[in-house]
C-alpha cells in the first residue's frame, strides 16, 4: 500500500484561527482531509486528535507534517520524547519551518541530517518553552495585579434570595426547621449552610 502523507494542526483555544497552519499544509501538498487538527493547550501531548492521529492513523512508512515545532508541544522533553517515538514507528516527521527536515539526503549521509535536526530541534524546542514559561508567568503576574486591586476570581458568590431574612429569623428562633427553610428558599443544602455560616 502506498506510504500517506498527514498533517497535524494546533490552536490553543477555540477562539484561535487554525487557517494559517491548514494554507500551509495545504500548499505543501497534505489533503485537506488527511489534516487533523486540535484546539487545546500545548503544554503537553495528551490531546485528543493529536493521541488518534499517531496511535489509530499513521503507520510506518507515512509522512506527518506539521508547519511549526510548537505545534507538536511547547514542552521540550516532550517534542523530544515524541519524534524519537515517531521515528521508532517508522514516521518521517517534516517540520515546515525546519527546512532541513523536508531534505532527503542519500544514505550515506543521513547521519548529517539527523545531527543538523537535533540541534535545530534542541534550540526551537527551547524557545518554545522558553515562551510558554513567560506566558505562565504573565498570567501569574496578571492575577496577582488584578488580586491586589481586590479582583475577585472564581464562581460569583451566592446572592441571597429575596426572602432569605425572614426565613432565617424563622429557623433561629425555632419556628422553622433548616430542611423546610431550603425547600422554601429553593436553595441546595450546601447552598444553605453556606449562606447560613457566611451572611449574619
Amino acid at each position: 500500500m502506498d506510504n500517506r502523507i498527514y498533517g497535524y494542526a494546533r490552536v490553543s483555544s477555540t477562539g484561535q484561527n487554525e487557517d494559517r497552519q491548514l494554507e500551509a499544509l495545504i500548499k505543501f501538498g497534505v489533503p485537506q482531509q488527511n489534516i487533523i487538527i486540535d484546539k487545546a493547550s500545548g503544554k503537553d501531548t495528551e490531546r485528543e486528535g493529536y493521541q488518534y492521529l499517531k496511535r489509530q492513523i499513521l503507520r510506518k512508512g507515512d509522512t506527518l507534517v506539521i508547519k511549526e515545532l510548537d505545534r507538536l508541544s511547547r514542552n521540550k522533553s516532550d517534542i523530544k520524547r515524541e519524534l524519537e517515538q515517531l521515528k521508532d514507528m517508522g514516521i518521517r516527521v517534516k517540520i515546515l519551518d525546519i527546512p532541513t527536515t523536508l531534505t532527503d539526503f542519500p544514505p550515506e549521509q543521513a547521519w548529517v541530517l539527523e545531527m543538523i535536526n537535533a540541534i535545530l530541534i534542541e534550540v526551537l524546542g527551547a524557545i518554545a518553552e522558553n515562551e510558554r514559561n513567560k506566558i505562565r508567568a504573565r498570567q501569574r503576574e496578571g492575577i496577582e495585579a488584578a488580586k491586589k486591586k481586590n479582583v475577585r476570581f472564581g464562581r460569583p458568590p451566592n446572592s441571597l434570595p429575596e426572602n432569605w431574612h425572614e426565613v432565617i429569623a424563622e429557623v433561629r428562633c425555632g419556628n422553622k426547621k433548616p430542611v423546610e427553610a431550603m425547600r422554601e428558599l429553593g436553595i441546595s443544602k450546601s447552598c444553605y449552610y453556606r449562606l447560613a455560616h457566611n451572611v449574619k
